[in-house]
């Protein structure tokens, strides 16, 4: 149990990454007095979906790639060369950079402008391009010890936060994006799907199944309820911190002036609230203390998924040097980096409603063909027809294309309309697999 539990704090530590505690907060502001709606939904899809994948990946001793392989192996190669690139340098890694930026020199700033941000990322990719170079474990030691250290000014700022604004009455929320119960759900589920977790969960699932490993659990049914032990407590947890965060940010009943300048200058809400909220409680200090913490686990986080990224896409191209993929991957997100923070989160909303629905159905694929006889014919049917309709439906959603009725369909409403069309393939193309004569798919568990 004590090292299940150490591994969950592992996994924890995965999943909280810095970025993503821009959202709780903005959200708990945003919703109003529909806090609960909302902050279900973000779970669901910000917590609940990430450790499904992780526990999905324990299904295949080889993780993922091993899974999607029996699909096949090019769509294993697609799927993880596009979360790599999504989860790294087209969001994640950039992403980083900008909360950085956002919770030090733009917090202490009134108005660097644009050139602040490019002099301060040019500074911060040129040290994650340096260290991804030469990566030590000295990076991960940094890493282990100041998640921690986060969570403990995280822990001090919420609890500060209760005694000065519990009582407070709830904000008025955003009455445009939250005008009733169905469409604060949904957008809860939108914002969860912009921690792209779910995503990061594909990628690294096998480490968490190898450090159980390694610490002597092989056996098939001892190894999945460990990874799953060790997912439910990394949840808790997760759930516990972006709860708290969005309940202070519920009760911050911010000014006229103050929101009118936030809008004006495009200035984060999260990151706005964190440090207003950290300066409530512990004055300068505060504010700067979580700037300097948030910025080192942003480095840490942006550092290993640049090594991680290269490192893959080495492994498929070898013939392409590993400080090639590093170089090219730090230029990419330092480029993207000075869109500003809100515009990286804008572009990512297209693209993740595209690659989730796919991802997810991967994902329950691989967990039905672990419990009923399944056909590598089913999985590849609905894996071509979820690709077809994830673009047909982004399109649509996103203005792009008019197709009439899409609309209508059930669940459009809270964005899970994908969900009775993967259900139904699944369930018609497994009928059709009763006529050929492929042998069922069978994960490699020993």
């Amino acid at each position: 149990m004590k090292k299940q539990l150490s591994i969950g704090f592992m996994l924890f530590a995965m999943f909280f990454g810095a970025g993503n505690l821009i959202f709780p907060p903005k959200l708990g502001l945003e919703s109003g007095h529909f806090f609960w709606p909302v902050m279900i939904g973000f779970v669901l899809t910000g917590v609940g979906l990430p450790l499904v994948g992780v526990i999905v990946g324990a299904l295949d001793k080889r993780g993922y790639e091993g899974a999607l392989n029996e699909i096949s192996p090019l769509y294993s190669i697609l799927l993880l060369s596009t979360i790599y690139i999504v989860i790294g340098p087209l969001f994640s890694i950039p992403r980083t950079g900008t909360t950085a930026y956002e919770l030090t020199v733009g917090s202490a700033i009134q108005d660097p402008g644009a050139v602040g941000l490019a002099l301060f990322s040019l500074v911060y990719f040129a040290l994650v391009t340096y260290i991804s170079l030469n990566p030590t474990k000295l990076v991960d030691r940094i890493g282990s010890l100041l998640t921690p250290i986060l969570l403990l000014i995280i822990t001090a700022i919420v609890i500060r936060g209760f005694f000065l604004l519990g009582q407070a009455p709830q904000t008025a929320g955003n009455q445009e994006m939250f005008p009733t119960l169905p469409a604060s759900f949904s957008n809860g589920l939108s914002e969860g799907y912009l921690t792209m977790d779910a995503l990061g969960a594909i990628t690294f699932s096998i480490l968490i199944v190898n450090s159980i490993k390694l610490s002597g659990i092989c056996d098939k049914k001892q190894l999945f309820k460990s990874v799953t032990l060790a997912a439910l407590s990394a949840g808790a947890l997760l759930a516990l911190v972006y709860i708290s965060l969005a309940f202070i940010g519920n009760h911050v009943n911010l000014s006229t002036a103050q929101m009118a300048d936030i809008t004006k200058n495009d200035k984060n809400l999260g990151v706005y609230l964190l440090t207003h909220i950290s300066q409530l409680g512990y004055g300068s200090f505060g504010r700067i203390l979580l700037g300097l913490a948030v910025t080192i686990a942003c480095l840490t986080t942006a550092t290993g998924l640049i090594v991680a990224v290269s490192t893959y896409f080495h492994s498929i191209v070898p013939k392409i040097p590993y400080k090639t993929f590093v170089y090219s991957f730090s230029f990419i997100s330092f480029i993207l980096s000075n869109l500003g923070l809100n515009q990286v989160i804008r572009m990512s909303v297209p693209v993740l409603s595209l690659i989730y629905p796919v991802a997810i159905t991967t994902m329950l694929l691989i967990l039905l063909a672990a419990i009923i006889p399944m056909k590598p014919f089913v999985q590849r049917v609905t894996v071509v027809c979820m690709i077809i309709f994830s673009i047909v439906d982004m399109m649509h959603r996103h203005h792009l294309l008019s197709i009439a009725g899409l609309d209508k369909l059930p669940f459009y409403s809270i964005s899970l309309e994908w969900l009775p069309i993967a259900l139904s393939i699944i369930i018609i193309s497994y009928l059709m697999s009763l006529m050929t004569r492929q042998a069922p798919i069978k994960y490699q568990n020993d």
